[in-house]
């Protein structure tokens, strides 16, 4: 790909970044803040143009951006774990936004495709005093939430027994459809203004804070739904979900976007309580990069395509593993490295991987 071409391409998918948070910023904003006290047309317009925007228009800026970030790449650089990425995140995108939407007849069903500690709607839908329960029962109705909770909890036991085989990788850079995709579809025009940043000792010391604080507020919540659907009396119920929906819109989804426009495509990913947990579930899994694979000629190539600030560069000088909660397993550095070196791996991986299980 020539020079001009590169920079053609580079600006339509950053246009569509753009695009993207623009419009995730009004809709949301509508959807959030005005559709309870509009007339009922407006809240019926406003209701449909979020689940169209979220569904069709975000499946096809995925699409069409994962195949403007692999052109960018393609040409200079192997991308062979980013290309597994990308096709995850389109056909994690069909199945929730597209086709699961027309099956079950429910084009909220984005609601349900991340598991809990993330957001508790789930636990929220199974309890029938609660606003959103009694918001989507009309709209639903019970077998509608029947089948929402079904989905919910085939996403769950995908999540975390893939995570067990797989690790970090299989939900961070395969399945997320919050923060994960964006950071490998719009990867070459992060950030939107100025130029790319590395977070620094003391930014990291901050977000390993952050990653247990969230972790924290998030099984806090999910343990408050837990005793109120186990009969206690919980009277503040209105206003914890409130709080829940506020902590998300802020926390998460706008700074998630202010990453994206000054910083780098994974923040959020440093502290998200869902990926922490998963982590975890990756150090059972033996998640790890293999850094013995051929010789390492300490080129820093690791270090630099790592969105996650991973010093893999002094660790693959040893030839040893690298074992890093923070590591989401997308394979930057695995692609990057001229002299092959490294390797992403799990236990389960490992043992497929053993010559008698090849025959």
């Amino acid at each position: 790909m020539t020079d001009q071409q590169n920079s053609r391409e580079v600006k339509v998918l950053k246009t569509i970044l753009a695009v993207y948070i623009i419009l995730c910023l009004i809709i949301a904003g509508l959807n959030f803040g005005y559709l309870s006290r509009a007339s009922p047309q407006v809240a019926a317009f406003i209701t449909w143009l979020w689940g169209f925007y979220e569904n069709w228009v975000k499946t096809i800026f995925i699409v069409v951006g994962s195949f403007l970030t692999l052109r960018i790449i393609g040409s200079s650089k192997r991308t062979v774990m980013r290309k597994r990425n990308l096709i995850g995140f389109i056909l994690a995108a069909l199945v929730v936004h597209i086709f699961g939407p027309i099956l079950l007849n429910n084009q909220e069903l984005y609601f349900f495709a991340m598991p809990l500690p993330w957001t508790t709607i789930p636990l929220q839908l199974i309890d029938p005093n609660t606003a959103f329960y009694l918001k989507y029962l009309p709209i639903f109705g019970l077998t509608g939430i029947s089948l929402a909770l079904l989905f919910y909890l085939i996403v769950t036991i995908l999540v975390f027994v893939g995570t067990l085989l797989l690790g970090r990788r299989w939900q961070c850079a395969t399945l997320c459809l919050f923060n994960g995709f964006a950071s490998e579809v719009f990867d070459p025009v992060f950030p939107l203004l100025g130029q790319k940043k590395k977070v620094k000792p003391g930014g990291l010391k901050i977000f390993a804070i952050l990653r247990w604080l969230f972790l924290a507020i998030a099984v806090a919540f999910t343990a408050y739904w837990f005793l109120s659907l186990l009969g206690m009396p919980m009277n503040i119920s209105d206003t914890v979900a409130k709080i829940e929906t506020y902590k998300y819109l802020s926390a998460e989804l706008l700074m998630a976007m202010f990453f994206w426009v000054v910083f780098i495509g994974r923040g959020y990913c440093f502290y998200c309580p869902l990926g922490t947990l998963v982590g975890l579930l990756g150090k059972l899994a033996g998640q790890k990069i293999k850094t013995n694979q051929t010789n390492c000629i300490q080129c820093g190539s690791c270090n630099s395509a790592c969105p996650m600030a991973i010093d893999i560069k002094s660790i693959a000088a040893t030839g040893s593993p690298v074992s890093e909660l923070r590591c989401v397993g997308c394979g930057h550095c695995v692609d990057s490295c001229p002299t092959e070196t490294l390797a992403y791996s799990t236990d389960f991986l490992e043992r497929l991987e053993k010559p008698e299980n090849r025959k």
